[in-house]
């Protein structure tokens, strides 16, 4: 377990394959809440081999310098994920933001204190100029977290991603570095 930064009310931390219990807990509480905004899982997802597996694939990635995956730690649980991936240098300077959070915690603030910190990361620490988020429609609260951080509408990707067997549109969702241009 890496730090990565602190919230008022929490800890960012990158996570190897020895803490795949932790994420493993996670992913089983929250099967039903996240089963309505995610991909399809299967049952070998719901096992502590995958999770250790998916962390090992992290841990490379973030070393490839295409992903920053920081799991939130409150009460010593993990209670959600916020990543920036598809990480791009040179001339772009952009990443994807995707986050998400335990059921029973909606509605406190957690996941936009969360992402605040990881945009001044970004920002900040990476250098990055832009970060983008794909949201669907429906998914008011996501939309709410990157409204309140200043994220600004770009337009509608029709049939954007497949969520649960479904090819979803997606609202892309801005925020720039103004302090870079």
């Amino acid at each position: 377990m890496q730090l990565v930064c602190k919230t008022e009310r929490m800890s960012l931390v990158r996570l190897d394959p020895a803490s795949s219990e932790l994420v493993l807990d996670y992913v089983n509480r929250n099967r039903a809440f996240l089963k309505e905004w995610e991909i399809e899982r299967n049952e070998l997802y719901y096992t502590n081999s995958h999770q250790a597996d998916l962390l090992e694939k992290e841990v490379k990635l973030i070393e490839d310098g295409l992903l920053l995956k920081v799991w939130m730690l409150y009460e010593d649980s993990v209670i959600g994920s916020i990543s920036l991936s598809n990480i791009v240098r040179g001339a772009f300077q952009s990443c994807h933001l995707g986050y998400r959070m335990d059921g029973s915690l909606v509605n406190r603030g957690l996941m936009t204190e969360g992402v605040k910190a990881m945009i001044d990361y970004a920002f900040e620490v990476m250098g990055l100029h832009r970060i983008e988020a794909n949201i669907m429609p429906r998914n008011a609260a996501s939309l709410r977290v990157v409204e309140k951080l200043g994220f600004y509408e770009e337009g509608l990707a029709l049939k954007y991603l497949k969520i649960h067997g479904v090819w979803e549109d997606h609202i892309h969702m801005v925020l720039r570095n103004t302090a870079m241009e």
